[in-house]
């Protein structure tokens, strides 16, 4: 709980106390019962009605003789009557007492009045309430004030900055991977508030702003955070979001009011998350010159870099929609420097894998260097999303370390979502999938250009019923068109695939023809990719931002749309051409493949190839299973491994305490030598483990798996000779008339290019 939180649970406790008091002060929690005028109080008494009365405070109390509901003991808490007390009053009521009381017997008179209480005048209490009063109401609106305007939340705070200073952060540029460049440009401007002169001594003035750009996820706050932990200058932080209230004038405020703060900082670094919030272009004609955000930019723009000098002040600030910032506000003087946060690459993705896998054990068979590369695309959150999406799988599998494939179906969960195996699915329908995912996936492996295949699976993922997945061996920064034809031939592969089988097409390729008409008519309209037009673009690739482009319009006429929408028919047509001609060469390995789909569900790049090099499915079925009996295997061997270790703790912490006991005569020198003995057991347990691990490394032991894999090869080859006899002779033709068709093949598309 931090120090604001404990301070308003004080302030609330104590206005809740002062509320209490006051309560039993004001409330009576007696009954004075009905009020009488001094001449009903006098016939009562003379007419003997009164058996007892009492003054108390600023009231005559009385109680009667018969029919008196007050019970015993009660009085003068409750009473049936009261008179307001005056003096001449009490002086009278007291005299007439007085005189009915002479001579008479309290026990058999009934006459008798009794008023053995002497007349109260005011008590220290009486003196000392208002006094009270006034002070308890003095500290109550004090407690109120604070409470209320406490951390600039209160209503009286509207126009008070909700900037957080940030105090001891931990995050350093070493914790950051895959972004030296940017970290490089902020380290400069660490050094400038921390050395002035270095660059002053040059003619050098520090930059009074850096804005990061870039995709969501690729780390511009967490930038920001290291420049925050690596500086020893105060950092203010706030939300673009947190200037604007519904009150008018409130952001102008508190921008006015967030560089006052820094003015008494200075030197000071002010970090804006989501400036977009705030300073999106104006003059949008969507809220008018009045308009709440537009006087907020205004503020800002002025307090950045107006008449006054800000000296020693840097704001830094995030985006990633640059494109709709004003101009005003990107312009050098007030943020100098634009610093765009790029997706990383491999090398990146690789070391951001390594430091988001510090502290989470893995297995040693991982490869960095391979995990980067399949993640290509991903941003740092996404790979910190895949590394703890792979580390709940191995909590779920009750594993005590993560392996590749936790990471892989992390992967996949990042981008499709997790798989639905309890979805009910018919023999039909994945008869259909397993031909339409294989059809993807032969075409993808037959193209020149293609960026291969990792997984093929018929598990409904997300809104897919199956799922091809592809990963580029290298982050290629340019699409080629003989690529981009390649993708689009691809993506066509399944449609093609069940007309061809079925002789029917299904609703399966929706999404497959939405990704490969938007690639086509972006290769026509923006990538200057069309035979016909050439080098032209008719397109724009931002994304639309109603203040600036609701009023635009294609610049290109009705005729030249209706040849566009031909051009990009005529692409998909050849591709389409091109898929059906790959698709009817190969079609016995789209039947190999469909039934390996449907006996295994989820077949990888190894499989795969394994299968176009001719192995049959029940080989690859086999070596699947091998595989699952190896790695099973390994798990238990770690496992095993895993709770030895930490057995063998355990009895290291019970032998201390046996060790305290034996010292202390609680225990006898047979059980310790017990608890002893045990921990030795464990320990050469532990021991050969470790020898067996160790021999499994050696070079010695790999030359025997090697060889015993390759007997296994041999055997394999002999259950296919013994299976097909007959086709031993056209195995050996096969391969010219392959050779012949593949070159007959590469002249072709040679001449296409």
């Amino acid at each position: 709980m931090d120090k604001n939180s404990k301070r308003k649970i004080l302030y609330l406790s104590l206005v809740l106390l002062l509320a209490l008091i006051v309560l039993f002060a004001f409330v009576d929690t007696g009954s004075r019962g009905e009020k009488l005028t001094t001449d009903q109080a006098y016939n009562m008494l003379e007419s003997g009605e009164i058996e007892e009365w009492y003054a108390v405070e600023n009231s005559v109390i009385l109680i009667k003789k018969t029919g008196s509901e007050i019970q015993d003991g009660a009085f003068p808490t409750s009473s049936d009557y009261y008179v307001e007390y005056t003096k001449s009053f009490f002086d009278i009521f007291y005299a007439k007492t007085m005189e009915l009381n002479e001579g008479k017997n309290p026990e058999t008179d009934t006459t008798y009045v009794a008023n053995n209480f002497v007349p109260q005048g005011p008590s220290a209490w009486d003196t000392i309430m208002p006094i009270m009063y006034i002070v308890l109401g003095v500290v109550l609106i004090y407690f109120l004030f604070k409470m209320f305007s406490s951390s600039g939340k209160g209503a009286m705070s509207f126009g008070k900055s909700k900037a957080r200073a940030s105090v001891n952060v931990k995050v350093r540029f070493s914790d950051i991977a895959g972004a030296d460049e940017e970290k490089e440009e902020l380290q400069e401007v660490v050094e400038f508030l921390k050395n002035p002169s270095k660059f002053t001594s040059l003619g050098a003035r520090i930059p009074k702003g850096v804005l990061l750009v870039g995709p969501p996820g690729t780390g511009k706050t967490l930038l920001a955070r290291a420049v925050a932990g690596e500086s020893n200058v105060p950092f203010l932080n706030i939300s673009g979001s947190d200037f604007v209230e519904m009150f008018v004038g409130v952001g102008a405020s508190r921008v006015r009011d967030l560089f006052d703060q820094a003015k008494k900082s200075a030197p000071c670094i002010v970090f804006i998350d989501e400036i977009d919030a705030v300073g999106r272009q104006r003059g949008a004609g969507l809220g008018g010159g009045n308009d709440e955000r537009e006087q907020t930019l205004n503020q800002l723009l002025v307090e950045m870099d107006g008449f006054e000098a800000n000296e020693g002040i840097i704001v830094l600030a995030a985006t990633n929609r640059s494109d709709v910032l004003d101009p005003a506000l990107l312009r050098p003087g007030r943020f100098d420097r634009q610093i765009y946060v790029h997706i990383p690459d491999v090398k990146g993705r690789e070391g951001i894998i390594k430091i988001h896998a510090k502290n989470k054990p893995l297995d040693d068979d991982i490869d960095y260097k391979t995990l980067a590369r399949i993640t290509s695309g991903f941003t740092g959150a996404d790979i910190e999303n895949m590394l703890n999406e792979a580390a709940i799988l191995a909590a779920r599998a009750g594993r005590p370390k993560i392996i590749m494939e936790d990471l892989t179906e992390g992967i996949n969960k990042v981008i499709m979502g997790p798989q639905k195996k309890s979805r009910i699915v018919t023999d039909s329908d994945k008869k259909i999938t397993a031909y339409h995912e294989a059809g993807h996936a032969i075409v993808a492996k037959k193209l020149k250009y293609s960026e291969g295949v990792q997984e093929v699976s018929i598990i409904p993922r997300g809104s897919a019923a199956g799922y091809t997945m592809s990963r580029p061996e290298n982050d290629d920064q340019h699409l080629s068109f003989n690529k981009l034809n390649d993708r689009i031939a691809e993506l066509m592969g399944g449609r093609i695939a069940e007309e061809l089988i079925f002789k029917d097409i299904t609703t399966g390729a929706s999404n497959d023809i939405q990704v490969a008409t938007n690639i086509a008519r972006k290769m026509v309209t923006e990538w200057g990719m069309s035979k016909k037009f050439n080098f032209i673009n008719f397109g724009n690739d931002q994304e639309v931002f109603i203040g600036r482009d609701y009023q635009s319009k294609n610049i290109y006429s009705e005729k030249v749309a209706g040849e566009i929408d031909e051009e990009i028919k005529r692409i998909l047509d050849d591709n389409y051409s091109r898929t059906k001609k790959i698709l009817t060469e190969n079609i016995q390995y789209l039947h190999e493949l469909a039934k390996l789909l449907i006996e295994k569900e989820t077949i990888y790049s190894n499989e795969l190839d394994m299968l176009l090099a001719g192995k049959t499915t029940e080989q690859i079925v086999r070596h699947m299973n091998n595989e699952v009996k190896k790695r099973k295997k390994k798990e238990e061997e770690v496992k095993a491994e895993f709770d030895l270790i930490k057995k063998v703790k355990e009895n290291e912490i019970k032998l201390k305490t046996a060790e305290v006991f034996l010292k202390n005569g609680i225990i006898s020198k047979e059980d310790y030598d017990k608890i002893l003995n045990l921990r030795d057991e464990d320990l050469k347990k532990l021991e050969s483990l470790k020898e067996k691990k160790m021999k499994k490394s050696s070079p010695e032991y790999n030359e025997v798996q090697e060889i015993s894999s390759k007997d296994d090869k041999v055997e394999d080859k002999k259950e296919e000779a013994v299976e097909k006899p007959e086709k031993t002779e056209k195995v050996e033709e096969k391969p010219k008339k392959r050779t012949y068709k593949k070159k007959e093949k590469q002249e072709d598309e040679d001449k296409g290019e």
